[in-house]
């Protein structure tokens, strides 16, 4: 299970950084908390593939059954599968590109 951070370099191109996620411990919450708007649930078909694109907002996209493939511009790719998180900030810029390679669902999630 992963979180990457998908954002907008300065250079206006589309980056990845992989970031922890922070769990809570029993009944304790985790130390990181953030306001969402609402959450959709939406199927992704297999096979698939959107060209250069940004995000629509700032949003958690959750793979729940879902199986996808991001690229970003240089060619670095990364591959989330169901239980990551992806925190998609590349609102800007060329955007990225994502490939099902397992048709399933996803939960997007847009932040405050």
């Amino acid at each position: 299970m992963k979180r990457i951070r998908i954002y907008t370099g300065d250079d206006g191109e589309s980056h990845f950084e992989e970031h922890p996620i922070a769990f809570g411990d029993g009944d304790r919450p985790a130390a990181e908390v953030e306001a969402a708007e609402s959450i959709q649930f939406r199927i992704r078909k297999g096979g698939t593939a959107l060209d250069y694109h940004p995000a629509p907002r700032r949003q958690y996209v959750v793979y729940l059954t879902a199986r996808v493939q991001i690229g970003c511009w240089d060619g670095s790719k990364v591959i989330m599968e169901p239980g990551d998180v992806l925190q998609a900030e590349d609102a800007t810029g060329r955007g990225h590109t994502s490939t099902i390679l397992q048709e399933g669902v996803c939960a997007f999630v847009p932040l405050g």
